[in-house]
């Protein structure tokens, strides 16, 4: 029934029923159990992730470089003199010791000039006596006032110049010794031969551009590196320390040459902000080869309790470094860590962990703090103490 001019109350009224029932719904819906509709109803399912622990152990402070073996000494040997090759005592690439006979050239020319020499000297010698002979008797006869001051001068300088024609024959017998000499090549130092550049029956000449062959001592050997500037300090404390140990091998080798640090060059390279380093290693099982490029790692130190993890757990973020700890409760919590240096795949901690932590090596990504875990069955590599 309507009621004489009360039609807008009567509006009024049925919406603010109607607003009432809706409400009522809507409370009755929210207290019903949630069901997982996959619209976000149900809780998130765990993520599944690799772990790992970490681990107090150990960790030497080392430093890794590229190296070049250079030999203890490097010789070139020269023919001094000219002549025809007669003989080669070696082989190419045979082990020499010092003063060891290489190679002989022709001594024909060079003893026949040496003969030449002595006889020379014989005739000046017997010149010189007549000529000391002559100067005593003009002496004598100047005494009786029959020679002349101006005849005793003369043949008082006859007798020294012949006497002086001595001496330099006597120095050309030795120049031409020497020159016989030069017909023997001993080796100047103990080492491995190279390639032979002349062979015998060719001619040499003295002081060829090319040598005959190169001698190199591999017995013991340098290794040449260089290391960063800003790793200088340190290096020269601990080197003073005696705590260094250098290692160098070659990239397909397993097995390294431990050697000894003796050199520091005077100044860093300007332009790469590099120093050099020179070890030297003894090099007894000629495992080392000159002209090689090794790796080489100078152990500085070794840090006795050093904790680790395995480097794929530590993240980067805009706050800087961190990594997901696994809580007993199986969820994820962020920690921040400070990395104090990496090697190989590992990574020490300098702080934010201790030993025996569980952490996130894998499936980072999908995760938040507070997110549920779960282990994968395949674990990644754990860190081994």
């Amino acid at each position: 029934m309507r009621i004489p001019g009360r039609p807008l109350l009567f509006v009024i009224l049925t919406v603010a029923s109607c607003g009432a029932a809706a409400c009522s719904r809507g409370e009755a819906e929210a207290q019903r159990p949630a069901q997982a509709t996959g619209r976000g109803g149900g809780q998130n399912p765990p993520v599944p992730v690799a772990i790992a622990q970490t681990v107090d152990k150990p960790m030497p402070l080392d430093v890794e470089a590229i190296g070049t073996v250079i030999a203890a000494s490097t010789v070139a040997v020269h023919a001094q003199i000219t002549g025809e090759l007669t003989s080669v005592n070696f082989k190419e690439g045979d082990d020499v010791t010092e003063g060891q006979v290489l190679f002989t050239l022709d001594k024909r020319p060079y003893e026949a000039a040496l003969l030449q020499a002595e006889a020379q000297l014989q005739k000046d010698q017997a010149q010189a006596v007549n000529a000391r002979a002559q100067a005593t008797r003009y002496r004598d006869l100047l005494q009786r006032g029959i020679a002349t001051h101006e005849q005793v001068d003369q043949m008082t300088t006859q007798a020294a110049a012949l006497d002086a024609t001595v001496e330099s024959d006597r120095a050309a017998i030795q120049s031409a010794k020497v020159q016989l000499d030069y017909c023997t090549i001993t080796a100047p130092i103990s080492g491995r031969t190279g390639l032979l550049q002349v062979h015998k029956g060719n001619l040499v000449r003295a002081n060829d551009t090319q040598a005959i062959i190169t001698i190199n001592r591999i017995q013991p050997v340098y290794v040449s590196f260089s290391i960063p500037e800003a790793m200088l300090p340190d290096f020269k404390r601990y080197l003073a320390a005696g705590s260094v140990k250098v290692n160098a091998k070659a990239p397909t080798e397993n097995a390294a040459s431990t050697g000894r640090i003796d050199f520091v060059d005077n100044a860093v390279d300007a332009t790469t902000g590099m120093i050099k380093i020179k070890g030297t290693f003894p090099n007894e099982d000629h495992r080392l080869w000159p002209g090689q490029f090794v790796n080489v790692n100078v152990t500085l130190t070794v840090d006795p309790h050093a904790i680790v993890v395995p480097t794929p757990a530590v993240q980067s973020g805009q706050q800087g470094t961190y990594v997901y700890i696994v809580t007993p409760k199986q969820t994820a919590e962020l920690r921040p860590v400070v990395v104090a240096r990496t090697r190989g795949n590992e990574s020490i901690i300098e702080s934010g962990l201790a030993a025996g932590e569980t952490v996130v090596t894998d499936g980072q990504l999908r995760l938040v703090p507070g997110s549920r875990v779960s282990v994968k069955p395949a674990a990644a590599p754990r860190a081994t103490s």
